[in-house]
């Protein structure tokens, strides 16, 4: 698995480099926890390279990175980046004018279009349907005795919702795994594959948009369309990112937070059976799945409009900020013990579905598709245990993402 790279010049308060010289963030993608760890005592604002190796700081402290994510003078528009600096994603304009790249007005304008559709009571509906998907596919694993969870399960299972809600037929939904993985964990080997997810998907959105609007049903994306073509609040561009951003969203960080959520409730047997013996602690589990070990180890990049502070660090206008989300919420300042999943521990305040005006807009169906997910799995399976040993167990090489690559099980 690779090590991400590191600038060799970098700043904070109480930053020690160690006595052979070791940049504090060595390590990042291969143990995420130890090296924040180690960052929010030696270096909690750090110089990095970002995925594509260009510079990026890193904040690792959970005030901080509460503060930096409602800050309005960190912006989302990629606009305000310098050049050379980390930007994200490397993406179409028809894919890249989505709620991730936007500041107010049109982040109000676009988020208010959307949010109607995830609000708890219309996802609260959902509820019946996402249970019986999950149950259909527990079913088909059930004879088998044995699944990888994250292929037979946790993969399928939000592709499935997410692809109900907005309306995308069946037979176009089995290369969206392997499109975003090409994206969010780039074979160094493959690099082509990433350029070419991008143009598989540009089509796809483009054939899909115009079926939508020949053949118009009750889904989300057809009242998007509707939305667009009746007057001026959606662009062509924001439809198109709009119907991308929450098929990708919807689905990438779903399917890993299921995967993590189960593989967190292996490797603490008591806090499973705690659970499976009392069904009704589930929603505050879910908010402990989040915060132990969530999707998105870090925010969306941010860029300064000005000059900024960050725990004594100046961060010039334009240079990229990453906010570490999942350092923050293992910061033990704020969370004591927090290494440890605990089913009952105080987690208000976690940030992995953001803070601000920026906080997912998916986050209440999320949470309703982790509930039943996990919840239907333990209830089948009362024997349910790991296939391999633990070791064996591999994350995906990503700084952007937090997923495993299988999660093989013993029903």
């Amino acid at each position: 698995m690779a090590t991400t790279r590191t600038q060799r010049t970098h700043q904070g308060p109480g930053n020690q480099d160690g006595a052979a010289g070791q940049d504090p963030a060595e390590g990042l993608v291969d143990d995420p926890y130890a090296v924040c760890a180690r960052l929010r005592d030696t270096a909690p604002v750090h110089r990095i390279a970002g995925a594509d190796g260009s510079p990026a700081w890193l904040v690792t402290r959970y005030d901080d990175v509460r503060e930096a994510l409602a800050n309005p003078l960190l912006s989302l528009d990629k606009s305000r980046a310098l050049p050379g600096g980390y930007r994200g994603l490397p993406l179409p304009p028809a894919l890249d004018a989505n709620l991730l790249n936007m500041d107010p007005p049109d982040h109000t304008r676009v988020r208010g279009l959307v949010g109607r559709a995830f609000t708890r009571r219309r996802v609260e509906g959902l509820r019946a349907p996402v249970r019986r998907t999950a149950d259909a596919l527990l079913d088909a694993v059930e004879p088998l005795g044995r699944a990888d969870l994250v292929a037979a399960y946790a993969a399928p299972l939000p592709i499935t919702v997410i692809c109900d809600l907005l309306g995308v037929p069946d037979g176009s939904r089995r290369d969206f795994r392997e499109w975003t993985d090409a994206l969010l964990a780039p074979d160094p080997a493959h690099p082509e594959k990433a350029k070419q997810a991008v143009v598989a998907m540009l089509g796809f959105f483009t054939g899909l948009l115009a079926d939508k609007r020949q053949s118009p049903a009750d889904d989300l994306l057809s009242d998007l369309i509707a939305v667009r073509d009746a007057g001026d609040r959606l662009s062509e561009d924001e439809l198109m990112s709009l119907a991308f951003l929450i098929l990708f969203a919807g689905y990438e960080n779903t399917v890993h937070l299921i995967g993590n959520a189960v593989l967190a409730l292996l490797d603490h047997p008591e806090q499973l059976a705690a659970l499976r013996s009392d069904p009704a602690r589930l929603p505050a589990a879910v908010e402990e799945f989040q915060r132990y070990d969530g999707p998105a180890p870090l925010a969306i990049r941010r860029f300064p409009v000005r000059d900024i502070t960050i725990a004594g660090v100046t961060v010039p206008a334009g240079e990229t900020v990453l906010l570490s989300i999942g350092s923050a919420n293992r910061d033990p300042g704020r969370f004591p013990d927090p290494d440890r999943l605990d089913l009952d521990r105080a987690t208000a305040g976690h940030l992995a579905l953001g803070h601000g005006i920026h906080h997912c807009v998916g986050g209440p169906l999320a949470r309703l598709e982790i509930e039943i997910a996990v919840g239907a799995l333990i209830e089948r399976f009362p024997r349910l245990a790991l296939a391999v040993p633990r070791d064996e167990i591999r994350w995906r090489p990503s700084i952007r993402s937090r997923g495993l690559r299988e999660l093989p099980v013993i029903l």
